[in-house]
């Protein structure tokens, strides 16, 4: 069952995660190039604690990170889109893409689409993206969708120890963009 909106791009589907998308997201996070920036390795059932808590925000919050489906084959792609855990240092539209996808310009058609919703649909007035310093391949795709470094910020526990700096920008900057 998926509770929540669809978007669709040229090559992409982006839906609330369901159930079938979970052993690639197990797959996905015990990857440890890919999860490197966004929280590190984890086994089965704590991907299932991650992908509940990504699932329950579309419930709590009524919004969440969509699951980032191929047109093309039907393949989970990434999780991508709306976030803003308690305590989170503004309302973020983050990403994380499978290897086998990564660097082929997924990630940017669907964080397009995701700060379209969140302007559009949500109303929100800005969009942060929290990025670690290392992390060059988010910061050059912040910057591909107009955002610029906002400076150092901190994330709420678990994640309190990361270093990471604050992308974004307003819903005119991105209008203006376009």
């Amino acid at each position: 069952m998926i509770n929540g909106p669809i978007l669709v791009t040229e090559r992409l589907i982006l839906r609330p995660p369901s159930q079938e998308d979970f052993p690639a997201f197990v797959k996905f996070s015990s990857d440890p190039d890919t999860t490197q920036f966004i929280g590190g390795v984890m086994n089965e059932a704590q991907a299932w604690r991650s992908w509940s808590t990504i699932a329950g925000a579309w419930h709590l919050r009524g919004f969440s990170m969509f699951s980032l489906i191929s047109r093309d084959n039907g393949e989970w792609i990434g999780r991508i889109g709306p976030w803003e855990p308690v305590g989170w240092p503004g309302k973020e539209i983050g990403w994380g893409v499978a290897p086998k996808y990564a660097g082929k310009g997924y990630a940017f058609e669907a964080s397009k689409a995701c700060m379209d919703y969140a302007f559009d649909l949500l109303g929100w007035e800005d969009v942060i993206h929290t990025i670690a310093p290392d992390n060059i391949a988010s910061i050059k795709l912040a910057e591909r969708l107009g955002s610029t470094n906002l400076g150092p910020t901190a994330l709420p526990a678990p994640f309190d120890e990361e270093r990471v700096d604050k992308y974004g920008q307003t819903r005119a900057q991105w209008r203006s963009r376009s």
